[in-house]
Parts: C-alpha cells; structure tokens; sequence
C-alpha cells in the first residue's frame, strides 16, 4: 500500500467518523488525505470540510470516486439506529444494500485499485446468537430483522463483487459506543437521562427497557483503530476478507446501568418502560474477534469504565451547549 494513502470516507459526519479521522491522522500524520463525505455537505470541528455526496445515487458515487481518486474508501454510510432502518425498510435497504453495490461497481470501473472497507454488523448473525456462544466470522447469517437482513445483504453482495476483482475488507463491528453517540442506543440513552437529571431538567426518574440482556460493547476508538489497522494491513489480506470486531464480554444491561449511576451524586429511581423492554428478544450477542486480533494484531485498548465514563461526560458537555 502507499505510504500516501487517499482515503474517501462516507457517512464521515456521523458517529464513527471523527472518530476515523482522528486515528488516521494518529497512524498517517500529514502523509494521509481524508475526504469526507455526507449527505450534506458542512464543516465538521475533527473532519474538516465535508462535501455532499448522496451514496443512493449511483452517478453520482461514480463522479466522486472518479475525482478523488481514493486508495481506499472506508464506507461509514448507513441507517445508523436499527430502530431507524425498521421503521423505513426501503430506505435501510436503498442505503445498506444498493448504495454499497453502487460503490463497489464505481470502483471496479474507475479505481479497481482502491480496495473498499466495507462497515457492516454483528447483528447480521441475528438468530444464530440464541446459541449464547461468542459468534465468529463461520456462524451463520440468520438476521432478525430488516436493519439486520440489509446489512448482510450488503456484505453477501460484495462477496460477489470479489469474484470480479473488488478488493474490499468486511467488518463486522459489535455494539460500540463512545463520544458522540447519539441516544437512539442504550449507554448514551441512559447517560443523557442522567445528565438531564442533573441539570434538573427532568424528574430523577429513569425510564428503561430491559436489563436482563447481555450484549458486547467495545469503544468507538477501538473500532476505528480497526479499520485503520485494516487499511494499513489492505495489501497483504485476502480480497473480501471479513473481520469481526468485538470485545469478547458480554456485558449485562444492569451492570452498565449501575456503572452509571455510580458515577453522579444523583438519587435516581429506575423505572422499567414496557414500550422500551420489547427490543431484541436475544438475551445474549457476543463476538469472536480471534481474527481481526490474528491478522491485524488488533486489541482493544479502552478499558470499559473509561468509556461509559466519556459517554457520560459528553452527554453532560452537550447540555451545556
């Protein structure tokens, strides 16, 4: 790979990016080219300027990979909230689905060097999680639910691609959180709560869904650690390789809760919302990252607590805005 990389990032504004951003800038130094892209186009504090790209339409996907002649694209782009792509499933499915293959043909007509790093998901496993051992990159693909049926779509659909010449990477990130999330996801969820409590802006009542689940969390700067070592490593791995990215452990919803409230001098209630407790019927999803750690010498580096503590804090810096 070049010393030089030109890396093309979609749906660069949202959680993930910055986050990207900042852990190439840490790997590459000044040697890296971002250019991030959204569906608007605006200036990000950490990305810098954003240009408008809409990955739904194939033309003009085709225009900016022709411009910016990118080394890799690292494709962010995505109904972020499952509950988001299953409330519109023919927006999850235009995005997930048929914008990745309007990429992955932009590059094998324009740039078949760049090699894809594809973002997909742990759900994609779905079902097969009922087993409550840690999933690896063999089990079976038996997603849920629409947001979980697109995204494996998505990654079959480049598996494909490989056949024809598409050098391309396949993540498959468990939950992950971090600064910058947004509440649409548990521990953010349930650190705003708090901070809204704090700020007396609400009762010091806490409204959740269930506790009972156990599920795998890593922090964000874990993942994008991940890809970076995935576009460093992109030369010498095998074309549509695919990579689980998990910590291992699955975390019980209570215990996170708990982590939280420990962490403010608040006396808070917890009161259990049904309309919230009817997610994921899965008690436990957990990840067999052995893989990404063989191949990419890849290791999580946050320590748990650190992370909840940062979501915590961030959702407090927000209130005061």
């Amino acid at each position: 790979m070049s010393s030089q990389p030109r890396v093309l990032i979609t749906g660069a504004g949202g959680f993930a990016g910055p986050h990207l951003v900042t852990a190439l800038r840490r790997a590459y130094g000044e040697a890296v080219s971002i250019f991030g892209t959204a569906l608007q186009a605006h200036e990000h504090p950490i990305v810098g300027t954003i240009s408008a790209l809409d990955v739904t339409a194939p033309a003009a996907v085709r225009e900016a990979i022709a411009q910016y002649r990118p080394s890799h694209i690292v494709n962010l782009a995505a109904i972020a909230a499952p509950s988001a792509a299953n409330a519109d499933p023919a927006v999850g499915w235009r995005v997930h689905l048929d914008a990745t293959r309007s990429i992955a043909m932009a590059i094998l007509d324009v740039a078949p060097t760049c090699v894809l790093v594809h973002v997909g998901s742990g759900l994609v496993y779905g079902d097969t999680a009922r087993s409550g051992m840690p999933l690896d990159e063999d089990a079976v693909l038996a997603p849920t639910d629409e947001y979980g049926a697109s995204k494996a779509a998505a990654d079959l659909a480049l598996g494909a691609l490989v056949t024809k010449g598409l050098k391309c990477i396949r993540f498959r990130p468990f939950n992950h959180t971090g600064p910058g999330q947004t509440d649409a996801f548990v521990i953010p969820a349930f650190a705003m709560q708090i901070a809204r409590i704090e700020a007396r802006l609400v009762p010091a009542v806490m409204r959740v869904g269930n506790l009972e689940a156990r599920r795998d969390f890593l922090d964000v700067r874990d993942v994008a650690d991940a890809y970076v070592l995935g576009i460093q490593r992109s030369d010498h791995l095998e074309p549509g390789l695919i990579l689980n990215v998990a910590s291992g452990i699955p975390r019980k919803i209570s215990d996170i809760l708990t982590m939280l409230l420990s962490q403010t001098e608040m006396s808070i209630a917890v009161e259990v919302d049904p309309a919230r407790a009817q997610a994921s019927g899965l008690s436990v999803v957990v990840g067999d990252a052995t893989r990404a750690r063989h191949v990419l010498d890849w290791t999580p580096g946050h320590d748990f607590e650190t992370t909840v503590r940062d979501v915590l804090n961030d959702c407090r810096s927000r209130l005061e805005l």
